[in-house]
């Protein structure tokens, strides 16, 4: 019986049902079925009632649960003060916007933390460099996670949640979303990536048809278009500082959607001891990731 299987459990008593624990655990409802029917199995105990549609845990669930996360944590323990140093190489892809906010403290934690591994940092887009780790190019990246979770062959450890937020000239005095695209052209972000759909499907859903000829695919060259008063947009702000290059109006939107950013590795890999040491270094400096409304 894998250890992932005890994870599972946990997702599944913490999230209800075994549909929400298949999107935490990137896994589809079946095989968080199958993997609580293979865990049945291994106790020789029933975990859940399937009587009715919707299942229900059993109070066994929860105490085999409750036993195996003592284990687990304990384990986690030993990984994290085993005697034997870090030591390696590790590729590792960052977006570019990324770039500027995360790379002074991953470098900054992994020599501090970790002096013996070794990064080789590439940059890329989003959808780049998640097929470069899966082609084993590099070992892991830094993107834009897709909405639906990508490939199986993946894990996606998660990083930062950031909203999408409407971008205005500078000097404008309006406020109102729908106003300000009735009022200037919509210059898109890139449709190849996560947030330039994400983009496009909001406005889509709730400006209808507007205005819009261009379309670029780097958030500063927006920024300076929208900044030169040629249009708004609606796009992450995650590069620090750079709102003092292109000062922009800022403008939250309702409902907005929300970029998440993960760490993007084989799932085959998921445990290898450098892999978990750079996620380590990463949830040193960033805070547990959490939308908007604080789920």
């Amino acid at each position: 019986m894998k250890l992932q299987a005890f994870a599972t459990l946990n997702a599944v008593l913490r999230e209800g049902n075994f549909a929400a624990a298949a999107k935490v655990c990137h896994l589809t409802p079946s095989a968080v079925s199958l993997q609580m029917k293979q865990l049945e199995s291994f106790l020789g105990q029933q975990l859940f009632d399937r009587s009715s549609l919707e299942v229900r845990a059993l109070p066994r669930a929860y105490e085999v649960a409750e036993a195996m996360q003592l284990a687990m944590d304990r384990l986690q323990e030993f990984r994290r003060h085993v005697p034997i140093a870090v030591e390696g190489h590790l590729r590792v892809g960052i977006i570019e916007t990324l770039q500027p906010l995360l790379l002074p403290r991953l470098i900054k934690g992994t020599r501090h933390s970790y002096p013996k591994l070794r990064l080789q940092i590439q940059r890329g887009k989003s959808m780049e460099l998640t097929d470069a780790v899966k082609a084993g190019e590099i070992d892991a990246a830094v993107v834009g996670q897709p909405e639906t979770g990508g490939s199986a062959r993946l894990h996606w450890f998660p990083l930062l949640i950031q909203p999408l937020v409407l971008i205005a000239p500078p000097k404008e005095k309006e406020t109102d979303p729908a106003k300000l695209f009735q009022k200037y052209e919509w210059i898109r972000y890139d449709r190849r990536t996560v947030a330039g759909r994400l983009a496009a499907r909001y406005v889509k859903q709730h400006f209808g048809a507007v205005s819009a000829e261009l379309e670029l695919d780097a958030v500063r060259a927006v920024l300076s278009m929208v900044n030169a008063g040629l249009g708004v947009s609606v796009v992450q702000l995650s590069e620090p500082y750079i709102r003092r290059a292109f000062p922009i109006k800022v403008i939250n939107l309702d409902g907005a959607p929300s970029l998440r950013f993960s760490l993007v590795m084989r799932r085959s890999e998921k445990e290898d001891r450098l892999l978990e040491a750079l996620c380590e270094v990463f949830r040193s400096f960033l805070p547990e990731p959490k939308l908007p409304d604080g789920s």
